[in-house]
């Protein structure tokens, strides 16, 4: 005898909807991105990029234009995806949407991930060697555990 399905289960309809990919224009945030690309485009899922805008009061202190200097980064992040996304079309199709936040690399996943209704968040490994004694964003994502995460080296 076939056991039944139960009622509320969904054919189609498993695995996640919103995929997050942190972006800072690292290799290893670009080579997450791509990663999470796939994993979107294979899912049927949206992919959310997001840059989250480092706060530094220190530069602002000094007279810096930390605002419009981060501004210009996601310009030139976004203007990078965009461009990726036109090399592709036709052969590489997914639906995504770019997405600034503001404050720690950390916390700004984490608002973003909330916020977005992620159903996973996918990251580049730490580049900076600080991060082993410390912890990398990464990983206090994981240990979070309010979402799957990948790492991507």
């Amino acid at each position: 005898m076939v056991d039944k399905l139960p009622a509320s289960f969904e054919r189609g309809t498993d695995g996640p909807k919103v995929i997050l990919v942190g972006v800072d224009g690292s290799d290893s945030s670009w080579r997450a991105a791509a990663y999470a690309a796939g994993l979107a485009r294979r899912q049927n899922a949206l992919l959310a990029v997001v840059y989250v805008q480092p706060v530094l009061p220190a530069g602002a202190v000094l007279g810096a234009a930390v605002a419009d200097t981060t501004g210009e980064v996601a310009e030139e992040l976004v203007r990078e995806i965009r461009e990726a996304t036109e090399r592709l079309r036709g052969v590489f199709e997914v639906r995504w949407e770019f997405h600034t936040f503001r404050g720690d690399p950390y916390s700004g996943l984490v608002q973003a991930a909330d916020e977005l209704t992620a159903d996973a968040v996918v990251v580049g490994a730490s580049e900076q060697a600080g991060h082993r004694i410390v912890g990398s964003v990464a990983v206090r994502l994981v240990k979070a555990g309010r979402w799957p995460v990948t790492v991507v080296p």
